[in-house]
């Protein structure tokens, strides 16, 4: 943050570094904000932010103890003024640096698209030119797509710390930074460098912390801003980009076949998910479903209006179909300047026709008057029909090149959004439908008490009352607060099919399901709530078959969940009428697979290897019953969460079980680091469909000779798997005061108190780790830089493996199959990356600092020490499997990026614990902590969130 001149690096020296325009363009905005702190804060502050920068980056780039020292006696002698400014320039800076960041990969991706290189791993390019080379037909890549569904789900979580606020400032710095690669004037150049300078200004002056508590409203309007950024556009050029590498690398001789189907499509939680949220109920999700479909409208309206004034197409010039004269007919515009302009009238007719639907679904007002009353649309496809007549009149009469620029797109909108935009799924716990139904029964005196009733009992009382054309519920009786919202719930989900279209809601998710009966129970509720139609009875031949508006999913999260998974689908299945139920779903059965519980149950090594070991007796299980298995990766933002990069772990998955069939979530920071810019969202998405393309149709490296070492690789994984679970386990769970240390040595209380979510951080008001959120469990060891679920288990499992081998000989030999399971299996070999990624990005001597806040000075040395040498462990068995020393070594991009911004990042975590241990000792001693210190801890939370990025 310097202030210093901006002279660019020689040509011949830029040439040879390839990062040097990221550099030139950190040092950019780093000039700038350290302008703008010492024209807004002083020129005091501003060498005190420089002192601390210049400290930590020699402490860190020189690791000079020394440095260290200096750095911790200087912050705590800062006031608590300068510490709010200090942690605020760094944290800006932190964000600064993601959107350098962001612009370097968009320029290196443009240069390689520029110099005509090869195609890039991860792209779709790459995807088809490897089945190419596998001997894959173009035929079976056409299939796939005809067949496919893949879909990105975004959800709320209690980790996204950005306000939408500092995020539109964001984009417009990353939009000034982007036209610096174009040719500029000196001019143009000092021109964007003052609106660059006013961006961070306004950055600076914009409150970055929420006062009030996120609502729900909140977090499905941060949502609907990257539909707007992002998906409404991008979506459908992705599929016009895929289009033409399938007819450039299987090219055929008909084009009519060309076009994809609507097979990438957006989901949602926002307003749907109930599970632990007492502010989600059904009226939160008709807001949802209201302010998806007004977003979808305007977009729609906008794009229409401006294909009016493009299409000045005259009839006296060339002629139209029939059908777009009929079009243009029923238009309420009978102006006669435009009588010879039919593609203008129908076009007015079609915006017409939008606004009416859109205020009969609630749109609150349309900004552009329409010209008359036009009666509204009764489904999207009428409104994708109507833009249809428009392309085909154009093509058949010479104007096929007015198609692309706008109409195609459109159009292709129209069949992936929808009135709906986004697929909203419903999720809730299934101890809540078991209380339900408990008083349903009790009420109409039927069971006195469900609850108390063994599964075998469960699951015939509810096949008896799913047969029986009766309700429980009477509208005559009281029921509790949950009984009537649950099934009111249920019942609006009905009334938003019909208003818009099936696609609106058509999923049901039910968290922590154990038995059977979980699954028969919404089932039950969907009868009684109209969502199950037909006569039950017909699955054994009696009437009409029955069918369910809404897919039951269930949603295995725990260790010893996902070790039952394929068992309960098993015997759900068998059940004749629900077989019958999956055959109206077109042979179809989604099946979600928790990552973050599974991964704060049972550590990281094991919550990987049970969902590899779950996903393929499931695949098997349902190869056998003849049904297809769509899973649903209900994936962490981070690798301690079950995330990491999404290619990888999309071609890692066992063989078999993504065939053409994936939806996985998106959650909290990562859907701002992934779709916050247009262009890396573009590529973000494009990686998710290549990499579903390619795990669906690329032959199994496995199959034929290499299955017996498959099976030798997994048995290694089921000892290793074992180890590392009990290590995890004994820490986290058997180890006593670990709790007390974990509530102490991380700021997770400070998190739990930021207005981040409408979810609280924890299931039950306890501070028992089996109830709190996987997800502010992960952020909190993410914040004191031990990642801890990252990585905790596997250098004890490896190195007690090894050791049990008996002599030198035989450890050489596992060792050596170690490295063999690296280099030839996906699964391990992602598995391994993104550990090394999570090494890369812990820091012992700041967790140490962290440590230090528990006062009991016995229970901080011996968790300490244990956390210390399991990473030793950990560090040293990595490296030997994979053969090199140093962190990302595989990666060096990420592993220079953790490097440039880890110096700026170390000063806020030294002032984090300084701030927090003011804080905690001000509630100790009964007094009120001041606003500024609060405020100080949830900036500095703010700020290593965005600089860590995919392991905050």
């Amino acid at each position: 943050m310097a202030r210093q001149a901006n002279i660019p690096a020689s040509p011949a020296k830029q040439a040879n570094d390839k990062d040097a325009p990221l550099k030139e363009d950190i040092r950019l905005l780093g000039r700038l904000l350290g302008n703008v702190l010492r024209e807004q804060e002083g020129d005091e502050v501003f060498q005190v932010v420089e002192t601390v920068r210049q400290t930590a980056v020699r402490f860190r780039r020189e690791s000079d103890p020394q440095s260290g020292t200096e750095l911790n006696r200087m912050l705590k002698k800062l006031t608590r003024d300068q510490t709010v400014s200090v942690v605020r320039a760094f944290s800006y800076f932190s964000h600064l640096a993601n959107i350098a960041e962001d612009q370097h990969h968009n320029r290196r991706r443009r240069a390689h698209l520029l110099a005509g290189s090869a195609p890039q791993r991860g792209s779709i390019a790459w995807a088809l030119s490897r089945l190419d080379d596998a001997g894959i037909p173009g035929s079976a890549v056409r299939k796939f797509f005809k067949e496919a569904l893949i879909s990105p789900v975004l959800t709320a979580h209690p980790t996204e710390v950005q306000r939408k606020s500092i995020l539109d400032a964001e984009r417009e710095i990353a939009r000034l930074l982007a036209e610096r690669d174009q040719p500029l004037t000196a001019r143009e150049l000092a021109r964007n460098t003052q609106l660059l300078h006013a961006r961070v200004a306004t950055l600076w002056q914009t409150r970055m912390l929420r006062y009030t508590k996120l609502t729900v409203a909140d977090e499905i309007e941060n949502a609907l801003s990257y539909y707007r950024i992002t998906f409404l556009r991008e979506l459908p050029a992705l599929y016009d980009d895929i289009e033409a590498e399938i007819a450039a690398q299987f090219p055929q001789r008909h084009a009519g076949d060309r076009e994809l189907p609507a097979f990438l499509q957006m989901g949602s939680w926002i307003g749907g998910d109930r599970d632990g949220n007492p502010n989600v109920n059904a009226g939160t999700m008709q807001h949802a479903l209201v302010r998806q479909s007004t977003a979808i409208f305007d977009f729609y309206l906008d794009e229409v209006h401006a294909l009016g004034a493009e299409l000045s197409v005259s009839t006296l010039l060339v002629g139209v179909s029939d059908e777009l004269q009929e079009l243009a007919g029923k238009s309420p515009d009978q102006s006669s300047h435009r009588m010879d302009e039919p593609y203008r009238r129908a076009l007015i007719g079609l915006y017409a026709r939008l606004a009416a639907t859109a205020r009969t679904l609630g749109a609150a007002h349309v900004l552009r008057q329409e010209v008359g009353v036009a009666a509204p649309y009764s489904s999207p496809a009428e409104f994708t029909a109507d833009l249809q007549v428009i392309a085909d009149s154009l093509r058949t009469h010479h104007g096929g090149a007015l198609i692309k620029p706008r109409l195609a797109a459109l159009r292709r909108a129209s069949e992936i959004f929808g009135f709906h935009l986004a697929t909203l799924d419903l999720r809730q716990s299934s101890d809540v439908h078991e209380r339900v139904l408990s008083e349903l029964f009790a009420c109409a005196q039927v069971a006195p008490d469900y609850a108390g009733l063994s599964e075998d009992a469960k699951v015939e009382l509810l096949l008896d009352e799913l047969g029986k054309p009766r309700l429980l519920h009477s509208p005559y009786l009281a029921y509790s607060d949950e009984t009537v919202s649950e099934l009111g719930v249920l019942r609006a989900a009905r009334e938003v099919r019909e208003r818009y279209g099936r696609r609106a809601i058509r999923n049901y998710i039910i968290s922590h399901t154990e038995t059977v009966s979980d699954l028969l129970e919404v089932l039950l509720l969907q009868k009684e709530t109209g969502l199950l139609h037909g006569a039950w009875e017909s699955a054994t031949g009696n009437g009409a078959a029955p069918w369910m508006e809404l897919m039951v999913i269930p949603l295995f999260e725990t260790i010893p969940d996902l070790r039952c998974a394929a068992d309960i689908m098993e015997r759900f299945m068998a059940i004749p009428r629900v077989r019958g139920l999956i055959a109206q779903q077109g042979e179809l059965q989604e099946v979600m697979l928790g990552y973050s519980d599974s991964n704060k149950d049972g550590g990281f090594l094991t919550s990987n290897w049970e969902l590899y070991k779950a996903e393929t007796r499931l695949i098997e299980l349902f190869d056998k019953a003849g049904v297809k298995l769509r899973l649903f990766h209900g994936r962490g933002g981070t690798v301690g969460r079950g995330g990491g990069p999404s290619y990888e772990a999309i071609l890692a998955q066992p063989a078999g079980t993504v065939n053409g069939q994936i939806r996985l979530t998106e959650q909290g920071e990562i859907i701002a680091s992934k779709f916050s810019n247009a262009e890396i969202g573009r590529r973000n998405l494009e990686l998710l469909v290549a990499a579903t393309l390619e795990a669906s149709l690329m032959p199994n490296e496995f199959a034929g000779r290499q299955a017996r070492k498959q099976a030798v690789f997994e048995e290694v994984m089921e000892e290793l798997s074992a180890r590392a679970y009990r290590a995890y386990r004994n820490l986290v769970y058997d180890t006593p005061g670990f709790t007390d240390y974990f509530f102490a040595a991380t700021p997770i209380a400070e998190i739990a108190e930021l207005n981040i979510g409408s979810r609280p951080a924890s299931r039950k008001a306890s501070r028992r780790i089996e109830d709190l959120r996987a997800i502010p469990w992960g952020f909190s060891w993410g914040q004191c830089r031990l990642l801890l679920p990252g990585w905790y288990g596997f250098g004890s499992a490896v190195d007690a493996w090894l050791n049990d081998s008996g002599d030198g000989k035989e450890q050489k030999r596992r060792i050596n199959l170690l490295r063999t399971m690296f280099k030839e299996w996906p699964f391990f070999a992602t598995l391994l990356s993104n550990m090394d990624m999570v090494l890369a990005k812990t820091d012992l001597a700041l967790a140490s600092r962290y440590a230090e806040l528990v006062s009991d000075k016995r229970l901080r040395n011996s968790i300490f020490k244990r956390i210390v040498e399991e990473h030793e462990r950990t560090g040293a068995c990595l490296g030997a499997i994979t053969g090199v020393k140093e962190r990302l070594a595989g990666n060096p991009l990420l592993a220079r990026s953790i490097k440039n911004r880890f110096a700026y990042l170390d000063p806020l975590n030294h002032l984090q614990v300084e701030l927090i241990k003011r804080h905690r000792a001000a509630a100790a001693d009964g007094r009120n902590t001041d606003e500024r210190v609060r405020r100080g801890i949830h900036l500095s939370i703010n700020g290593i969130a965005a600089g860590l990025r995919n392991t905050g």
